[in-house]
């Protein structure tokens, strides 16, 4: 049966408003409270019974068959919610508004909050290490603006970025985001790629919000940014019905302040996941976090995401690291310190737009009651961080909240003693009645001879005394007993005495537990208050949390703290590859890495296995780490600012959008090559591999040879394509490195150790052998080599005729009409490809 199909007039009243409220959410899963009860209805019903594995059951709602019902308790409701949005499912969350007691007629009840991919707030949800972004992305035609939110943390952020689609998919992808809001104007394909690629949940509105939350956006100039913000807060404020008072001002995030690394960038060196597995386990980031809190460790990565281009921010946290080297007792007490402190950030963010409970405030107050200790800790060090204590809040909460409160706030036992008079009294009223029963039992005993005689309480009678069949004759009609209930075994009666007494003490339990959480709603309204202030805490706690963890790394690993140059050169001595060095059962070899001025490229030979990718990883990260403001894995360490950072590593075809893998690896090329500048760092790794020898080889020297010629940015490029090493006699920027190998007796041990020179021999058969491949099969492989190996040295001189010729193609100029065409080109503007086109025509011209 479905919603649509039904007639409106036929329904029962309470069903005629549960399709009331529905039509203003007709995307979204309705959970419609019923007493203790979250029941959906009709489509909703059906599929929350599927994908929550429910009974489907029916409810009388006035038609002549049932409709689809199922439901779930209200008290344990969080997970099915987290599973259905896990999914991606939309929930809104129906209550009811007023006490079914105070309605005479149906208990009015609304929608009080949506949940979303992108707004959950409670915990058995999120991810401790990571935010939980939503976002606004608005299409400006020549630019785009992203603005993005945590509510679980209060963080908000918006930059803008070029109108390139690539782009705007690395920076959405990098950041995690869950779920955008977008306009009708947006790129249909993009939409397609977000949803069906990324599994992001995507949402579309033309909204945006007018005078309310100005605070969050009027620190800001640009027009566009504005208006994302608006457009972001919009969604959340009308559409989910969030609070975002504990909202952080917008943020301006400019792109220029970071080192960039594309999508491809981060997953290629496993930042923060590995590339088989995708988890965080022997990630870098799993590496370096030593954090005591969960604030610190989103911090890291935020840090590990964004390395600075700042020379003077990146000294700051050397300084900082150094301090903490050298003051070490203090650095251990502070990491102890910050051990108690709970998750502030998210805290905040249940005051305001989640189910916060009496228990959250407990951590709230233990929290702060090691914010002294942190202060002290830091005015020794130096530091100058402005750390509020919250002394009054602290106060609040000791005297306030009991120290065992129940997970509910509506049971009572919320308030301690000694913070309200009233309560105080009412608590009283209720210890006193229970000493009046038994003395009240202990007197009717007495005075009625009935020695089995009880005075009990149950929530369906009230207070009552019980007479055993056998004695109830001697219950007389002077005592004035009214029977309550009739068992098999006794009579229950109520007295005048006991029932005066019964409304004063039920009055009593009944007004304490109204009035514990009226007395929470203020401490809570309080705390709210100084939400901002607490945030501006977290702030640094979380920053204090990183750079100990850094420090604590430093130590762990022997890392050194590196030098930054403005010329260009690159010196790093013994430098390692500390996810590996760390992983691995055999004892690490450390390598060297120089590239001074005159040196752009390092184009590196050597066996399969023998470590040519962990090396162009290593100095990948080592830079990163660096410009994070983390010392390095190496003995010593020369470097410059790097501000882009492009890979090429490993072969993968794209299967979700049906590319191979060398149209993968063109992408990629042509990303580094069409953005890359003098400053930036680019890693390919065997480029051109994915496609016949010759076409693979002609395309790598052809970007080589563009590199450095037109970017001349600083390029690692491994390859097996031996003829290219010939590339270091016609251009002085490149230089051939190797990575050794010792052939003995038929087999082949990989020493990693990287040397100068090149190698012309791949012992790809040795590398077979290693594998276990059989005998037979290796035997015959040799013979083949061997063959092909006699017919290379026959052709080797056209070979190299041919290589002269693309290497020289801009000094053959035979003819004026060679001089013509070739004045015609744009060096700069030419893409790879269309060099080798360029290199098609010269030749038929020629």
């Amino acid at each position: 049966m479905k919603r649509n199909e039904v007639n409106y007039n036929d329904l029962s009243p309470m069903m005629k408003q549960y399709i009331d409220i529905k039509k203003d959410y007709p995307n979204e899963l309705l959970f419609y409270r019923v007493g203790d009860f979250y029941e959906l209805f009709f489509e909703d019903g059906e599929i929350a019974s599927r994908e929550l594995e429910l009974t489907l059951t029916g409810k009388n709602a006035g038609l002549s068959e049932r409709v689809p019902m199922c439901g779930v308790p209200f008290h344990s409701v969080n997970p099915y919610i987290e599973k259905l949005v896990s999914k991606g499912y939309k929930v809104a969350i129906c209550e009811q508004l007023e006490d079914s007691k105070d309605s005479k007629s149906m208990v009015k009840r609304g929608v009080i909050q949506v949940v979303s991919k992108g707004t959950v707030i409670e915990s058995g949800f999120l991810n401790e290490f990571d935010n939980h972004y939503i976002a606004s992305i608005l299409d400006f035609s020549y630019l785009y603006v992203i603005c993005y939110a945590d509510i679980s943390t209060g963080s908000l952020s918006v930059m803008s970025i070029p109108h390139q689609k690539e782009k705007l998919l690395s920076e959405i992808l990098n950041l995690g985001i869950l779920e955008v809001i977008l306009k009708d104007n947006f790129d249909v394909e993009l939409i397609g790629l977000l949803k069906g690629n990324y599994g992001i949940e995507v949402s579309i509105s033309e909204n945006i919000l007018e005078n309310q939350y100005q605070n969050l956006y009027e620190n800001l100039e640009d027009e566009h940014l504005k208006e994302s913000v608006r457009h972001l807060i919009y969604y959340l404020v009308v559409r989910e019905l969030k609070d975002l008072s504990h909202m952080n001002p917008a943020k301006q995030i400019f792109l220029d302040d970071y080192l960039e690394m594309d999508v491809h960038t981060v997953r290629n060196l496993e930042l923060i996941e590995t590339l088989r597995l995708k988890e965080r386990t022997y990630s870098l980031l799993w590496l370096i976090d030593k954090c005591k809190t969960s604030m610190g460790s989103r911090k890291l990565k935020q840090w590990l995401m964004n390395p600075l281009k700042d020379k003077n921010l990146i000294m700051d946290r050397y300084n900082k690291i150094d301090i903490f080297h050298n003051e070490f007792i203090l650095k251990d007490k502070l990491r102890n310190a910050l051990y108690k402190v709970y998750d502030i950030e998210r805290i905040c963010g249940k005051l305001t737009c989640g189910n916060l409970n009496a228990r959250d405030f407990l951590q709230l107050k233990n929290s702060l009651g090691t914010l002294p200790e942190i202060k002290e800790i830091c005015e020794e060090l130096k530091f100058d961080y402005p750390l509020n204590t919250h002394p009054e809040i602290y106060d609040l909460l000791e005297r306030a909240i009991y120290e065992n409160p129940p997970v509910t706030i509506k049971e009572g036992y919320l308030i301690k003693t000694g913070y309200n008079e009233e309560l105080d009294e009412l608590k009283e009223v209720r210890s006193g009645g229970k000493t009046f029963i038994a003395d009240f039992e202990a007197k009717l005993k007495e005075t009625t001879g009935i020695k089995t005689l009880k005075v009990g309480y149950n929530k369906v009678f009230g207070y009552y005394i019980e007479v055993s069949k056998g004695q109830v004759s001697q219950v007389s009609d002077e005592l004035h007993w009214e029977r309550r209930q009739t068992l098999t075994n006794c009579e229950r009666y109520i007295s005048p005495e006991l029932k005066e007494k019964e409304a004063l003490i039920l009055n009593a339990e009944e007004k304490i537990i109204e009035l514990e959480y009226q007395l929470f709603l203020e401490v809570k309204q309080y705390i709210k208050e100084k939400l901002l202030s607490l945030l501006d805490t977290a702030e640094i706690l979380s920053e204090l949390d990183a750079l100990c963890s850094l420090s604590v790394c430093a130590e762990e690993y022997h890392f050194v703290r590196p030098e930054l140059n403005e010329e260009h050169h690159i010196e790093i001595k013994a430098g390692r590859h500390p996810v590996v060095e760390k992983v691995s059962n055999q004892e690490y070899v450390n390598n060297d890495c120089i590239m001074d001025k005159s040196i752009n490229t390092l184009l590196i030979t050597g066996p399969n296995m023998s470590g040519k990718s962990t090396y162009m990883r290593q100095l990948a990260i080592i830079i990163i780490l660096a410009q994070m403001g983390s010392f390095v894995p190496a003995s010593y360490a020369n470097l410059p600012i790097i501000d882009k950072i492009f890979t090429r590593i490993g072969a993968s075809d794209d299967l979700v959008s049906g590319e191979s893998t060398f149209m993968v690896e063109m992408k990629e090329a042509k990303n580094a090559i069409c953005n890359a500048t003098i400053n930036s760092l680019i890693l390919f790794d065997e480029l051109g591999r994915g496609t016949a020898t010759y076409d693979g080889m002609s395309l790598a020297q052809a970007i080589l040879e563009y590199i450095s010629k037109n970017i001349q940015c600083k390029t690692l490029f491994s390859t097996h394509y031996h003829e290219l090493t010939g590339l270091e006699r016609n251009f002085s920027n490149i230089k051939n490195i190797h990575v050794s190998a010792k052939e003995e007796n038929g087999s082949i041990t990989f020493l990693h150790k990287i040397k100068s020179g090149a190698v012309d021999k791949s012992y790809g058969i040795h590398v077979a052998s290693l594998a276990g491949m059989p005998k037979s099969l290796l035997n015959r492989a040799n013979e083949i080599l061997n063959y092909y190996e006699q017919e290379s040295k026959k052709k080797k001189q056209t070979d190299e005729d041919t290589i002269q010729l693309v290497m020289n193609f801009e000094e053959e100029k035979k003819t004026d009409d060679l001089r013509e065409y070739l004045n015609q080109i744009e060096p700069l503007r030419v893409t790879p490809m269309e060099a080798l086109n360029i290199l098609y025509e010269l030749k038929q011209k020629i």
